[in-house]
């Protein structure tokens, strides 16, 4: 079984900064492509942004030149650099990746989802 865990969320004031981390652990032979997610009260869930195995990146036009998406495969971690941050960007941020793992000597794949982690933006 694979768990993701997201950290760093907290209480920020607007024009801050926060960086998220995703860290991957369990019977995990890699991480392919991965994602983070956000959800604010009454709306829908949205990708933020997105990066493949490659490092190769894509963001929401909301976070376009304030937000960065990165990862360490060597690691199993996958990151939210979140700069110049807005009220609006207050929500509730998950981590979500493709993982290929053991399973009792072959390889599955499936999509896991960590729990999520709050980020508020004070103004």
């Amino acid at each position: 079984q694979v768990q993701l865990v997201e950290s760093g969320g907290g209480l920020v004031q607007a024009g801050g900064s926060l960086r998220l981390s995703c860290a991957a652990s369990g019977s995990i032979s890699r991480i392919n492509a991965a994602a983070w997610y956000r959800q604010a009260p009454g709306k829908q869930r949205d990708l933020v942004a997105g990066i493949t195995r490659g490092g190769i990146s894509n963001y929401a036009d909301s976070v376009k030149g304030r937000f960065t998406i990165s990862r360490d495969n060597a690691k199993n971690m996958v990151y939210l650099q979140m700069n110049s941050l807005k009220p609006g960007d207050t929500a509730v941020y998950y981590c979500t990746a493709d993982v290929s793992y053991f399973n009792s000597g072959s390889l599955s794949a499936r999509d896991y989802w960590g729990q999520g982690t709050q980020v508020t933006v004070s103004s």
